[in-house]
């Protein structure tokens, strides 16, 4: 059985079975200008929900605390990792050789004028920019996109055409949803830069190489497994 075979194979059992939306959603081939989105949460959620690796099921996390309602779609970005690339660029941009990834996929939140009721779906997404954030020493980065197509939000193309307040409440709900309640323990997160959208598509390039750096090996190997079972 050949590579072609093999790679025939895996999208056909896609149509009778559910894909891990981290690791059997396509990013899309317009990456790094376009990108899939997976979301967990959306506006009004008030659990904080988030993927089992594992599985590729969402889990509840945690209950969110009254201000830290998400104010917008928020997901990750399918076959992407945040490790060694993604850390290295943290580390040069902010100056702080210690940072690392933090080994999930890459975080981000989506800008549209219509209301989208429930997680776990998918949609494509133009980024503009992002946070370059720190929580502890790891670089947890939150890529800010807008829907593509959308009719009011859809010809923005840069964290400049965002709006002010837009901006201001996702500062305040990224520095603020990792807190637990009845936890004395604050976490030490931290907004370091605001960026734009050549950085943004920058770190989705690099949390790509990072997803692939980790995970080809188990790529190959499956395809050897296939390739051996199916002769």
């Amino acid at each position: 059985m050949n590579r072609s075979q093999i790679r025939r194979f895996l999208k056909l059992t896609k149509l009778f079975s559910k894909p891990h939306p981290w690791h059997g959603i396509d990013i899309g081939e317009e990456k790094p200008d376009v990108v899939k989105v997976f979301i967990e949460i959306v506006p009004g959620d008030t659990m904080k929900y988030e993927l089992d690796k594992e599985s590729g099921y969402l889990k509840v996390d945690r209950p969110q605390r009254f201000s830290n309602i998400c104010p917008l779609p928020y997901g990750f970005i399918p076959q992407t990792l945040c490790a060694e690339q993604v850390g290295n660029y943290c580390a040069e941009k902010t100056g702080r050789p210690t940072v690392k990834g933090d080994q999930d996929p890459l975080d981000i939140c989506v800008i549209t004028e219509r209301n989208i009721p429930h997680g776990n779906l998918i949609l494509d997404a133009i980024p503009v920019g992002g946070f370059r954030m720190l929580d502890g020493e790891e670089a947890d980065d939150k890529i800010i996109a807008v829907m593509k197509g959308d009719a009011s939000f859809g010809g923005m193309s840069d964290i400049k055409d965002v709006p002010k307040h837009i901006v201001e409440r996702l500062s305040h709900y990224f520095l603020t949803y990792k807190e637990r309640p009845f936890s004395d323990k604050e976490r030490e997160v931290e907004i370091t830069h605001i960026y734009g959208q050549k950085e943004a598509k920058e770190v989705i390039s690099r949390s790509i190489n990072d997803y692939n750096s980790h995970f080809d090996t188990d790529k190959k190997e499956l395809f050897e497994l296939i390739g051996s079972g199916l002769e």
